[in-house]
């Protein structure tokens, strides 16, 4: 029996992490966060100092890049999994402002989406898989049991946003985490490499005025009636 693999895709601070890791602790499967891998990979190249000051990867980047290793850690008392950067938990470097300003810059790499989209295939051969991304329907799995689409007002994904930087003590304006969100968006959309769009055939959850309970009960909902189709 082929293993289920529910897809999450949207854009940035639209609450696709929180809705899988939910969705995953619910349903008992395996949570993939794809995002914290590219965070990963940016969070590498920094230390490397493979990143020009135009955001640029340095020469010598795909040879650095056979040496980096992505995965996930064992699940911990609470059932929470986190990334690792060549076998060291790097969760808390990589959700930091300077991180998601490198990410898109690292992610539209041709050779950075290629290894991270292998490592990320391997996944759905292992268990049932929650996964989200920005491509992970269209490019990842584009044959997914269930592939949902996530959305939200640029405001108010801004905002939750915010509120994670205020929770961990980071002091920034509102402003510039809208003008880091828009960038991002433009930057998804129109890179050539696996460009930001909605999946085939995936199902809308928009959550401007949903909270994330009320984001996983619709989410649950339209899994359990596909399921049972």
């Amino acid at each position: 029996m082929k293993n289920i693999i529910i897809t999450i895709d949207g854009h940035s601070a639209c609450g696709k992490s929180t809705l899988a890791k939910s969705l995953a602790s619910k349903l008992n499967y395996l949570y993939i966060d794809s995002g914290a891998m590219y965070r990963a990979v940016s969070l590498f190249f920094k230390r490397s100092d493979l990143i020009s000051r135009n955001y640029e990867l340095k020469n010598g980047f795909q040879k650095a890049l056979d040496n980096v290793s992505i995965d996930f850690s064992d699940a911990n008392i609470d059932g929470k999994n986190f990334v690792t950067l060549n076998k060291e938990i790097v969760e808390d470097e990589i959700r930091n402002i300077e991180i998601s300003n490198l990410v898109s810059h690292v992610s539209k790499n041709s050779l950075v989406r290629k290894k991270m989209v292998a490592i990320q295939q391997s996944y759905g051969l292992k268990s049932n898989v929650v996964m989200d991304g920005r491509d992970i329907g269209s490019v990842v799995f584009p044959n997914a049991t269930i592939k949902l689409w996530v959305t939200a007002s640029v405001e108010k994904r801004a905002y939750r946003r915010w509120l994670e930087y205020q929770n961990k003590g980071e002091s920034i304006l509102l402003k510039k985490v809208i003008e880091n969100l828009t960038f991002r968006d433009k930057n998804d959309e129109n890179r050539t490499e696996s460009p930001l769009v909605r999946p085939l055939n995936s199902i809308e959850i928009n959550n401007t005025s949903l909270n994330a309970a009320e984001t996983l009960e619709n989410a649950l909902i339209l899994i359990k009636k596909h399921l049972e189709n």
